[in-house]
């Protein structure tokens, strides 16, 4: 896999699967530059503080970052526990907002968003999911939400489902007016700093009859290496797809 020369810009990138795909890709010889609210825990070709909940602060970053951006990686997300605004500002709608505010800077380039198996259930809510991807903006997205809340419980999934119907979406229209090639990946659970949060949110019988399905939570470095293939241009004709990355969890369901 060669990233050399090319600059990536990752989100989340102080813990879990952001620092680690950060890690990886400076090893692959990209430029990286993280983004997060928290001081970043690896090294680092450039860092700017950001609060994804704010599009105020995604612009004040953007502002920052180089005009010219090979790739962007959203990995910054909460877990299901959090405020279930905060859940959709972070997961979502800053998430739009700072892909869209770079689309000018990513020609002929590459988004990644970091989205869960816990969305595979987007067809039966796919209307409600588009009718949110036509929203212009943070702010009409966020009113949008307000007419049309989402129970507090699975709003984590809800906004997960949306992420995976918003990257086909929007990512065939890039791919074909800027040459931009979004995807989007799935993990399970993995070992990160919020896996006790999913534990939480999920409830114990839940995660006991998946556990006896499965081999093991992933661990970061299992998640970053198909996040940096769909950077590369090896997958230069790979867009508005969803991957699993999850162990065979999506197999396990079908």
């Amino acid at each position: 896999m060669n990233l050399q020369g090319k600059t990536l810009v990752v989100t989340g990138a102080s813990s879990g699967i952001g620092s680690e795909v950060a890690r990886l890709a400076r090893f692959h010889g990209a430029r990286v530059i993280g983004m997060d609210r928290n001081d970043p825990m690896v090294s680092l070709d450039g860092f700017v503080t950001v609060d994804m909940a704010d599009p105020g602060s995604i612009q004040a970053a953007v502002n920052e970052l180089p005009s010219r951006i090979d790739a962007l990686v959203n990995c910054a997300g909460v877990s299901g526990m959090a405020d279930p605004d905060l859940v959709a500002r972070i997961n979502y709608l800053g998430l739009r907002h700072l892909t869209e505010a770079l689309v000018p800077h990513l020609k002929g380039g590459a988004v990644v968003n970091v989205a869960s198996i816990l969305g595979v259930e987007w067809p039966r809510r796919l209307d409600a999911h588009k009718a949110l991807a036509a929203t212009a903006d943070f702010d009409s997205g966020a009113a949008w939400l307000k007419v049309n809340p989402v129970p507090p419980e699975t709003c984590y999934q809800y906004f997960k489902e949306a992420l995976i119907v918003w990257t086909k979406l929007r990512g065939y229209a890039l791919f074909m007016q800027h040459d931009i090639r979004m995807n989007a990946v799935a993990p399970g659970p993995v070992m990160t700093p919020i896996l006790g949060e999913f534990v939480q949110m999920l409830g114990e019988e839940r995660v006991a009859a998946d556990a006896a399905r499965i081999k093991r939570p992933a661990i970061p470095d299992e998640i970053a290496p198909p996040v940096l293939f769909l950077c590369s241009d090896a997958a230069r004709w790979v867009t508005g797809i969803n991957l699993p990355v999850d162990g065979g969890i999506d197999a396990m369901y079908t």
